[in-house]
């Protein structure tokens, strides 16, 4: 076991400190006004980081929010959704995002996950479509894009939105686009482990003027400008403080700047993993689809039994003995999560959106039932090991003790 911890993951440098002290020396920590006029879209740090993430990602419009759980409240919100209307999203990520969509009084209706890139299949979309569908919330887990080739097709086909949560996937590419630009809405989180962070901080992107001024709105109090402002389209909607900070974007800027370096270095350690892992019987190495890039904000690995022999959680177990850091046999499975196990039959007190009578209770089984996304569940229980490789620097001493350590446990069960 190594003597030491594995050093936590950090690109902070010179670069960072002096862009915060120069907004602290400013005197101007946030510039947001909740009322119509110059400020109302905040500072000049926030104003410059929106406008170079736009020039990066190659958008029309960026907004900065104070997280991506914020932002994923506005990207539904700006969908001007409706209590009882349905959106299709993925069991296999983190429980905000199924958050976003309950917040708006929507009803998530959870599709399984393709097995290969964890993202949502979209062979399992259509069968959940129904009157009340308005959109698909994707998520480009683990740093690899959604095929939106086919999730694009589909609605279109159907006339409904796509929100693409690309958290953990800013700089991956799909035919040559950025993930997150794809879609209707996309965005990404800044939080503290992500590729790059300000602390906390999400940003979200869009094409469509009509849907970046409901989410500028949404992030600022909108309910105080939307008499005084004309707008293409007054809802009568209420908005939140979801603003970030100066020094948040501050910082940012300089974060960005690095993107395509932390990307690189993150390539060169699973390259290598990828390289010496796939040597070992049993164990199937992230696939990454063609004209598609993976940034790897975790690295998912799966166990074949069938061939090692043994199980996942024995394997899981040993790594945990040798000292292995940010590791995890689970992610996801949120249509398996309380808060949706007490909707049957559509509980009144805790949802009054809810629909009664026998069509209700058979909708529910349809889409919520448990066991309703077997992939996702027998990925969990059986054969997902995900190494948090964004939580670590990981030098070469660090990483060839990882790869030691996975050849010692085949060596130990003498699978060969």
């Amino acid at each position: 076991m190594l003597k030491k911890r594995f050093k936590r993951f950090n690109t902070y440098d010179f670069k960072e400190l002096n862009a915060a002290r120069n907004v602290v020396s400013s005197g101007i920590l946030s510039n947001y006004l909740g009322v119509w006029g110059e400020r109302f879209n905040g500072g000049k740090y926030v104003k410059k980081f929106e406008k170079n993430i736009e020039k990066f990602f190659k958008v029309k419009h960026a907004v900065t929010v104070n997280s991506w759980t914020s932002g994923l409240i506005c990207a539904v919100g700006a969908l001007n959704p409706k209590p009882g209307d349905e959106i299709i999203t993925t069991p296999w990520t983190m429980s905000a995002t199924a958050m976003s969509i309950l917040h708006w009084n929507c009803i998530p209706i959870f599709a399984d996950i393709d097995d290969k890139t964890f993202c949502l299949d979209p062979s399992k979309i259509e069968e959940k479509i129904t009157k009340k569908t308005i959109a698909i919330l994707s998520v480009d887990i683990g740093g690899q894009s959604a095929d939106y080739e086919k999730l694009n097709y589909i609605a279109k086909k159907h006339n409904i939105k796509i929100i693409s949560d690309s958290a953990q996937a800013p700089g991956s590419l799909y035919k040559n686009r950025f993930t997150g630009t794809l879609t209707d809405i996309g965005g990404f989180s800044l939080n503290c482990h992500k590729h790059i962070h300000t602390g906390e901080g999400g940003i979200l992107v869009t094409n469509n003027n009509k849907i970046a001024e409901r989410l500028r709105l949404l992030r600022n109090h909108g309910e105080n400008v939307n008499t005084k402002k004309k707008l293409r389209d007054n809802p009568g909607m209420i908005g939140y403080n979801f603003r970030l900070g100066e020094i948040e974007c501050a910082i940012g800027i300089e974060q960005l700047k690095k993107l395509k370096k932390i990307i690189k270095g993150r390539l060169k350690i699973v390259n290598k993993l990828n390289k010496e892992l796939s040597k070992l019987k049993g164990i199937v190495v992230p696939s990454v689809r063609k004209q598609c890039t993976h940034v790897y904000y975790v690295y998912k690995i799966r166990i074949d039994r069938s061939l090692t022999g043994i199980s996942r959680d024995k394997i899981f177990s040993e790594l945990i003995k040798m000292g292995i850091p940010n590791i995890s046999k689970k992610y996801g499975n949120l249509h398996l999560l309380e808060i949706f196990k007490k909707m049957k039959p559509f509980n009144q007190k805790l949802f009054p959106w809810s629909l009664n009578g026998k069509r209700a209770v058979n909708r529910y089984k349809r889409n919520y039932s448990y066991g309703s996304c077997p992939v996702s569940e027998r990925l969990n229980k059986n054969e997902y090991i995900g190494f948090e490789v964004c939580s670590n620097q990981l030098d070469e001493k660090e990483l060839d003790y990882i790869i030691k350590s996975f050849k010692k446990i085949w060596k130990k069960f003498n699978i060969v």
